[in-house]
């Protein structure tokens, strides 16, 4: 790697630990050209980093040695709009990236993959398994593919969006399913978009892709369809468009979107259903439909309802009202993570709707939140929170909170008001476990400052890992929520742990709406679950969590977040 030039940027990143690194501008274009168009050697001392991306740099033709190796924690790459062809990948990707999640390889000059994404290139990297084990999600859009490597499946079984517009395809799946590859390539693949390429055949072995939902194959050269595509399972949207069919019916159908139809069309061999064999066929499907009823068994029908669920989010730019949240420069040294989002749309007026999920929440924190050690969720009433907000760090003399069903306090005097029902908790109950609370108190430990998040008026609403603020305390009235996840680990356990949060209150509202729980009038019932309101979606507001100069530190949810839950989720963006 080259070492030209200071990279105050690195230096910055290896003293304050980050997990998250951004390059552009003509600087960093500069350094990278005087440099040999290398990637720094100082990178090479980032461990800990879990997000880098370096786009739009025309200098940067080779990532250099060592890059897997040396950030075996990167769950983020994004390396768009630059000059890389497979050669100057080879290196850098020569190993495993365990956790890798997202890799965005977009507007290069690939014109075969490299041998670490199973590629034939040297080294035999292409022949080891798993080199990606973790990957979600991988954007190859606008390069010079001709052909996909054999060992794609291999190196990425996980992978679930797979993006190839706009290069040179001439075969669709070609060689994604190599006849000498896994039992069962591409279980979790539901995206593939191959939208302008020159894909003149379509193979009937796509449906060997047992998860696709989405398929975009629009300008290409595509001459005819097989029938096989009715036989995928999950197929719910197509784009055919743009290529010249030979049969022109089914062009038609191509033009106007009509998914549903096509495979219908091809299913009937390329003959429109008359009404008496469209009422035969609906007699077929209620029979299987039943006879699964009847055989228990229902799993595959359970996953297709869960992921009915529908988010919407609403981008920054479209809000006129968007929630910041700024941190001061403190927490860093004490709770330095923060995540956090506005959902809208939520209902727990019916039947005991907010109990399940107050205690959705305590789940959380035993399971994913690991008893809170590695982070802790908030949630509160939007309408009862004052912005701007501040995250923040005060000594425990200092800091005062009105906790959940507590009056106002210092943090010093709860924690040993806590303490002291802790012993007398014990005595009671003659063992060493405690509840509540009282069983995180450790957690503070040797901790001269605690972290707390401040409204507007100066209030503390939020004391993590330990307790809310009763000003804005959910109630059965409350519709919007402020969701709040903070760790002192990583930011990606904060965003996981969002997108598990937002699943499951997801399920509950979808719940509450279908069982009809008993609360309120038949008639308020009819009007929130009636069919039409099932599917409106929640919307989630995007939040940005800055520095104290205005610097963007995170915005939640971004395009690559709630991918841990996608195959549940329905998210419009």
């Amino acid at each position: 790697m080259a070492a030209a030039g200071p990279w105050p940027e690195l230096e910055a990143a290896a003293r304050e630990r980050r997990r998250e690194l951004s390059l552009a501008g003509a600087a960093v274009a500069e350094r990278v050209a005087a440099g040999g168009g290398r990637l720094p050697e100082a990178l090479l001392a980032l461990p800990l980093l879990q997000s880098l991306e370096l786009s739009g740099c025309a200098a940067l033709r080779e990532l250099g040695p060592g890059v897997a190796a040396a950030l075996p924690a990167l769950h983020t790459l994004v390396l768009s709009r630059n000059a890389l062809g497979p050669a100057g990948l080879g290196e850098g990707l020569g190993g495993p990236l365990p956790a890798l999640r997202l890799l965005d390889l977009s507007g290069n000059g690939l014109e075969a993959l490299p041998a670490a994404l199973g590629g034939t290139g040297s080294g035999g990297a292409g022949d080891a398994a798993a080199a990606f084990p973790q990957l979600r999600s991988l954007n190859l859009s606008s390069n010079r593919l001709r052909e996909l490597g054999p060992g794609l499946a291999r190196a990425a079984p996980q992978l679930q969006e797979l993006l190839l517009a706009g290069n040179r395809l001439r075969a669709l799946p070609g060689g994604l399913l190599p006849p000498d590859g896994p039992p069962a390539p591409f279980p979790l693949l539901s995206r593939l978009d191959a939208a302008d390429n020159e894909v003149a055949e379509l193979g009937a072995d796509i449906a060997a892709l047992p998860a696709l939902k989405s398929l975009d194959v629009a300008n290409n050269q595509l001459r005819e369809l097989p029938a096989a595509l009715a036989d995928c399972p999950r197929l719910k949207e197509a784009n055919f468009r743009g290529n010249q069919l030979r049969d022109k019916r089914l062009e038609k159908m191509v033009n106007g979107c009509q998914t549903k139809a096509i495979l219908e069309y091809l299913r009937a061999g390329g003959r429109a259903k008359g009404k008496a064999e469209s009422a035969r066929e609906d007699v077929r499907k209620k029979k299987r439909e039943k006879q699964k009823k009847d055989s228990g068994d229902g799993e595959q029908d359970e996953v297709e309802e869960a992921s009915k669920l529908l988010v919407k989010v609403l981008h920054v730019s479209e809000n006129p009202a968007p929630l910041v949240v700024k941190v001061s420069p403190g927490v860093k040294d004490v709770r330095a993570f923060i995540v956090c989002c506005v959902l809208k749309g939520v209902n727990l007026k019916p039947g005991n709707a907010l109990k399940r999920f107050l205690t959705v929440q305590t789940k959380l924190h035993e399971d994913i939140c690991e008893k809170r050690t590695v982070a802790t969720i908030a949630t509160h009433d939007l309408q009862l929170v004052k912005a701007p907000l501040t995250y923040d760090v005060q000594p425990p003399d200092e800091l005062k909170i009105m906790p959940l069903g507590r009056k106002e306090i210092k943090a010093k005097d709860l924690l040993r008001q806590l303490q002291l029902e802790a012993e007398e908790q014990r005595k009671q109950k003659k063992r060493q476990n405690v509840s509540g609370l009282h069983k995180y108190l450790q957690l503070l430990d040797g901790k001269d400052n605690y972290p707390c998040l401040v409204d507007a008026e100066g209030a503390v609403i939020s004391f993590p890992p330990i307790t809310n603020s009763e000003k804005t305390k959910i109630r059965k009235e409350t519709r919007d929520l402020f969701l709040e996840v903070t760790s002192d680990t990583s930011l990606q356990i904060c965003k996981d742990v969002m997108d598990t949060l937002i699943l499951k209150i997801a399920e509950l509202n979808r719940s509450a709406l279908e069982n009809k729980e008993g609360s309120g009038s038949d008639m308020e019932l009819d009007a929130l679950c009636g069919p039409g309101n099932l599917n409106l979606p929640l919307v989630v507001e995007q939040v940005r969590v800055v520095d104290t100069d205005g610097n963007l530190k995170v915005l939640y949810p971004s395009k690559t977040d709630l991918a841990t839950v996608s195959s549940l989720l329905t998210v419009i963006r």
